[in-house]
């Protein structure tokens, strides 16, 4: 999503992952698979399945607490509440067609009732919030539900109101309860995105404070379904550890300097600089992209490398300008920029106005904050977005 990055200032680190985060983009055009096979599965099933749409901002965390609910055959994320068909990622992020980003929901009414899947709804979101949800602003993150029938619409109406009745949050709940009208799958790669790219998710979701939005406005008791809760993931160091511990805060020293080498600790952690003509990635030719070592979130492409005759690996622009932090470095005895990665907070280098055109910039990067991933295996560790980059 074109996550607003900038809203993100409490970092949370994950081993080995990507922004976000959080941040992919496509020109695809939405894969209808989805609801293609879950047609054939929900014509096929002997249960009387049925369909909730809900919006509830950045559609990768409104997946796992409904999936994660018995009765639930499927989420699916999307696109609803706008006019034009079958629209992309790119389209939607950038608010040029009415819709939200959404999940439906394909349940067992037999199992768990429409009434369940409301409150697990209201727990999920801020539902004060009409600019969008948390870090995601825009019309594009607004929340919604769209109900089916009058009955759907009734029980949705009644349940805002007692929330509004509760006392439960300061502000006048603004979540609209709409028609539905249209829902488009999204692409593949947004497609349980929390299992495929399930480190990169949870970076941005502790990040994007949604769950410190939650964990404030609703007691663990009272919650109808965990998000992170349940799950575990295997981290770099090869040990199984529970997503919500992996989440809580940024580590100490002793964890990174396990997980970096000395001199990737010492360039991201204590802004140090390594050799010039003497590092990994000063000569690289290869097409791919250049993630945090950190974090993984993407920073660089290989289309924007040139070489700068420095030694180092150099760039004319970040691949998103939002994953990267310019802040006044004046040590030295001169002043500089120094260039940061938002969510890892890793030290990367200096950018400086002596580059080429088109934008006159070099962003003079440390190969020891970086990691390179080939063109040919962005698609395997969850890169998937920028595949387009290099066909």
């Amino acid at each position: 999503m074109k996550k607003n990055y900038a809203l993100i200032m409490a970092f949370a680190f994950i081993f080995s992952v990507i922004f976000s985060g959080c941040s992919p983009k496509s020109n695809i055009k939405s894969n209808t698979n989805p609801q293609t096979n879950l047609k054939t599965k929900m014509e096929k099933s002997d249960k009387k399945l049925a369909k909730a749409t809900f919006a509830g901002g950045c559609f990768w965390c409104m997946e796992p607490p409904f999936e994660k609910l018995k009765g639930v055959q499927e989420v699916i994320s999307g696109y609803a509440g706008g006019k034009e068909k079958n629209p992309t990622y790119e389209e939607v992020s950038h608010g040029k067609t009415g819709h939200t980003e959404a999940i439906q929901v394909i349940y067992d009414p037999a199992v768990v009732s429409y009434n369940e899947l409301l409150e697990v709804f209201w727990q999920q979101i801020d539902p004060t919030d009409n600019g969008g949800q948390f870090a995601d602003r825009g019309k594009q993150y607004q929340t919604a539900i769209f109900y089916n029938n009058v009955d759907e619409k009734a029980k949705a109406e009644k349940s805002k109101e007692a929330l509004n009745k509760s006392g439960r949050f300061s502000k006048q709940i603004v979540t609209p309860i709409r028609e539905f009208t249209s829902f488009y799958p999204a692409e593949d790669y947004h497609q349980d995105y929390y299992k495929k790219s399930s480190l990169q998710y949870k970076f941005y979701r502790h990040g994007s404070g949604r769950d410190r939005f939650i964990e404030q406005n609703w007691k663990k008791e009272e919650r109808k379904s965990e998000a992170t809760t349940e799950e575990t993931i295997e981290s770099s160091s090869g040990h199984s550890a529970s997503a919500a511990s992996t989440v809580e805060a940024k580590p100490s020293p002793e964890v990174l300097k396990k997980k970096l080498t000395p001199l990737q600790y010492k360039v991201t952690q204590e802004e140090g600089t390594e050799k010039p003509f003497d590092n990994e990635y000063w000569d690289n030719k290869k097409e791919g992209i250049y993630v945090d070592i950190v974090s993984g979130e993407p920073l660089f492409s290989s289309k924007d490398k040139y070489d700068s005759g420095t030694g180092w690996p150099s760039f004319t622009k970040p691949i998103k300008k939002e994953n990267v932090i310019e802040k006044v470095d004046n040590k030295l005895w001169s002043t500089r920029t120094e260039v940061r990665s938002k969510k890892g907070d890793s030290h990367l280098g200096h950018v400086f106005p002596d580059g080429p055109k088109p934008t006159g910039q070099r962003y003079c990067m440390n190969s020891a904050a970086l990691r390179f991933i080939p063109k040919e295996k962005l698609d395997s560790e969850g890169y998937s977005e920028y595949v387009k980059l290099f066909e």
